[in-house]
């Protein structure tokens, strides 16, 4: 039987619903969710996926808007931005966009987000206490996005199932495997140069992939049965490809997220679930 889908526009609707109702609580209790969308010149793709932000924010109860600073500007000056930024009282979540101009780098700046207001989780500090297992004030969107959809897979609970993780980025890879191994799975973390990749995919009981090579995964590298989220997201001529070849491994996995519509619509709202954590928190402090 070809896999069942890991649908991710209905994971979505599912959580929007029960943001509004957090949301509205809030507004009630005079707290306007606010998420501020920091970026560092102008970038096509960026503003594109600001106004998604936006879409998305407005379906939930969370306020979306941009600060902008020119590309020139410097590490010091970006740094007193987001710091500025940090201390407004009435923003909740800040984001600082990717990618930043070539003279600036996310790690020398990041640590200037406050961790409480670090709502996709770039602040080196946030990052540590996620790789100790508690004490993070919020887990990456993605990461977050991928063990949500986990949750609905046939192999949850995770404790004691053989996991692979094909990618090591900072971003997706790494928290991925941290969030496997905090629910108990035995991970092996893999990526795309690891030699006989097959040999470690094959073995899965529960297979992500984020390498931004699309249809490096193909149907003879996974285990039948097996539950398949790709992460991956390239566009060629104008469509999307994951770093699955759908179709293969849809006809040996038992579960699998589409590309659109599996990781990325759940993405953005794990970020504003974090956004209206964090002002709930807030209103406690009140």
């Amino acid at each position: 039987m070809p896999a069942s889908l890991l649908d991710g526009r209905a994971l979505a609707s599912e959580l929007r619903s029960d943001l509004r109702s957090r949301s509205a609580a809030l507004r009630a209790a005079g707290i306007a969710p606010r998420l501020v969308v920091a970026i560092v010149g102008e970038d096509a793709a960026s503003l594109a996926y600001v106004r998604s932000l936006v879409g998305v924010g407005q379906k939930v109860g969370v306020d979306v808007s941009v600060a902008s600073l020119d590309r020139t500007a410097d590490e010091h000056a970006v740094r007193a931005w987001l710091a500025a930024l940090g201390g407004d009282p009435a923003i909740h979540g800040i984001i600082l966009q990717q990618p930043l101009p070539p003279h600036l780098t996310i790690r020398r700046i990041a640590d200037a987000i406050p961790p409480h207001k670090d709502v996709d989780g770039a602040n080196p500090v946030n990052q540590g206490r996620l790789a100790f297992g508690t004490g993070t004030e919020f887990v990456p969107a993605t990461p977050a996005a991928v063990m949500l959809l986990l949750e609905r897979s046939p192999h949850w609970p995770l404790r004691g199932v053989r996991a692979c993780m094909v990618g090591r980025s900072n971003v997706v890879g790494l928290p991925v495997t941290l969030l496997m191994m905090r629910e108990d799975a035995t991970v092996v973390s893999t990526h795309k140069e690891t030699r006989d990749l097959t040999r470690y995919t094959r073995d899965a009981e529960v297979l992500v992939v984020a390498t931004g090579v699309p249809g490096l995964i193909r149907g003879d590298m996974v285990a039948r049965g097996a539950t398949v989220v790709d992460v991956g997201t390239t566009y060629i001529n104008g469509s999307v490809y994951g770093d699955v070849a759908h179709d293969e491994v849809a006809a040996v996995a038992g579960a699998i997220t589409p590309v659109p519509g599996g990781v990325g619509p759940v993405t953005n709202v794990a970020l504003m679930r974090n956004v209206v954590t964090a002002a709930e928190r807030l209103a406690l402090t009140r």
